[in-house]
């Protein structure tokens, strides 16, 4: 101004300090960390543990849902609840599963140790992925696992028909066998948690997909789905293969993914938002962007509305805070002063200040919205 349009030398240096002190980005500055640190506390409150602000980014993407099975949809404390055949089948069964410590493994032994069974020593011990464990017992070869393992086995009929008929009640079903040779079944169950229907009901409402990866067969993984209303389901999964079917979901959706074991480490890492539940193994917790502490599947559909509120937020602030440079520069440079606008260094600063405070408020108010 001093030098185009001739105004006082202190008319121009007033509006040239005035334009420094309300060009000030201290608003911009304290628009995301502010947001995201309300946004991080309220979810440490709640029992989500959310990690960095990519992850809130993330969130807002999201358009399907995917789930582990075991431990995640379901307790993750199977029990027997079915032995078709006669003593020897859960005998076999005990011994062959008797070092390991899968939850299948668990639930046989415990059964096994309710029954008064002995534990009887076996050799050449081989676990075969994806399918079961065979070994060597008094030169006979035993073996237990699910349908894969008897591939090319032709099993008698009625245990054929009785395996059908577990498998829909939603349980998983053993064969129990030795010398190529099916001799039973013994039927698992692991009930899904208390919330994990409620849970699938308010994600489906909110418009998400969802859909369970499994090891297990389809009539076991599809009776499971059923229950607690999920849409869709991949059964007989490979631990392996978990990241290529979410890599596989992502080709048409940005999906997030929930789980807790170790096998759930790639997919956790591979989808666009992983969840672990903070019941789970510390590869998962590691992998995922949100930790559910309280195991509770609820906290799923918290945690995503508390990311896209915080997110929302971030992004509400930081228009503000630009909104608050666009229009007040003009004015403290003097380009209204025609009209009579005019902006002095002090009503410059309680501008600068006012900015910086209203964002702070407006970050604040994630702690008191509803979730």
């Amino acid at each position: 101004w001093f030098v185009l349009l001739s105004a006082s030398f202190t008319a121009a240096l007033l509006y040239a300090i005035a334009v420094l002190i309300i060009a000030c980005p201290c608003a911009l500055g304290l628009a995301t960390p502010t947001a995201l640190m309300v946004g991080t506390g309220r979810g440490a409150k709640m029992g989500i543990l959310i990690k960095n602000g990519e992850v809130l980014e993330a969130s807002n993407d999201i358009s399907l849902v995917a789930f582990d099975k075991t431990g995640t949809i379901t307790v993750g404390k199977p029990a027997v609840t079915n032995i078709f055949g006669d003593d020897s089948v859960l005998e076999i069964a005990a011994a062959l599963e008797q070092n390991s410590e899968h939850p299948l493994a668990v639930a046989i032994l415990e059964k096994s140790d309710k029954s008064k069974i002995k534990l009887q020593k076996v050799k050449d011990f081989e676990a075969v992925e994806g399918k079961g464990i065979k070994a060597n017992l008094g030169g006979d070869e035993i073996f237990i696992g699910n349908h894969k393992i008897i591939d090319g086995l032709n099993l008698p009929q009625e245990i054929e028909d009785e395996m059908l008929k577990l498998e829909r009640q939603a349980k998983t079903v053993m064969v129990v066998g030795k010398n190529q040779k099916a001799l039973g079944l013994i039927a698992v169950q692991d009930e899904p948690k208390k919330t994990s229907a409620a849970a699938i009901k308010q994600l489906k409402k909110l418009g998400y997909k969802t859909v369970m990866i499994t090891g297990d067969n389809q009539h076991t993984a599809q009776a499971i789905a059923d229950e607690i209303g999920i849409d869709e389901v991949v059964a007989s999964v490979l631990p392996a293969e978990k990241a290529d079917q979410i890599n596989a979901l992502k080709q048409s959706d940005k999906v997030a993914f929930v789980g807790d074991g170790i096998n759930d480490a790639p997919a956790l890492a591979s989808a666009d938002l992983g969840i672990a539940m903070g019941s789970g193994t510390d590869i998962a917790i590691e992998s995922g962007g949100i930790v559910l502490m309280r195991n509770d599947l609820r906290d799923v559909v918290k945690a995503l509305k508390l990311s896209q509120k915080t997110f929302k937020r971030i992004k509400l602030n930081l228009f503000w805070a630009f909104i608050y440079n666009t229009l007040g520069i003009p004015i403290a440079a003097g380009a209204f002063a025609t009209w009579g606008v005019v902006l002095n260094p002090e009503l410059a600063g309680l501008a600068m200040a006012f900015s910086s405070v209203s964002v702070v408020l407006s970050s604040l108010q994630l702690s008191r919205s509803k979730i």
